[in-house]
């Protein structure tokens, strides 16, 4: 689909749709959420923008290769659980640090994850729509 009216609106909705993936992520600890499910989200923005323009803008777009984002997240996902065992607590033992805001491993997990299911399943997206499209 190449109309106007659908390129225009959903670039619009691809901003939002990216927030919304970034609150779910964040919010992901105390509520339902986290970064599987705000991978996906931010994966069907991505969708909506190969359907409007094309699989080549959204890569120019993106910057980086989807197989890079995953491998820094299965990176970052498996580094958060080595700060534990190198601390002398047990794999994935959640390390917590004070501050304004808690912060701790479980959310360099949730980011890992995002990450490694961003790249993961982008990659097959883009690699079906240049096939089909």
């Amino acid at each position: 689909m190449k109309s106007v009216i659908f390129k225009t609106t959903a670039h619009l909705v691809i901003g939002i749709m990216l927030l919304f993936s970034l609150y779910l992520l964040f919010r992901g600890h105390n509520e339902p959420g986290g970064g599987f499910i705000g991978a996906l989200i931010a994966v069907i923005a991505f969708a909506l923008l190969t359907f409007s323009e094309s699989p080549g803008y959204v890569r120019q777009r993106i910057h980086f290769s989807p197989g890079m984002i995953a491998l820094t997240g299965v990176g970052i996902s498996t580094g958060s659980g080595l700060l534990a065992a190198f601390s002398g607590s047990d794999y994935l033992t959640g390390i917590w640090w004070k501050a304004v805001v808690p912060m701790g491993t479980p959310l360099l997990f949730d980011i890992g994850v995002y990450l490694a299911v961003t790249g993961a399943v982008l990659s097959i997206l883009l690699d079906m729509a240049e096939e089909l499209l």
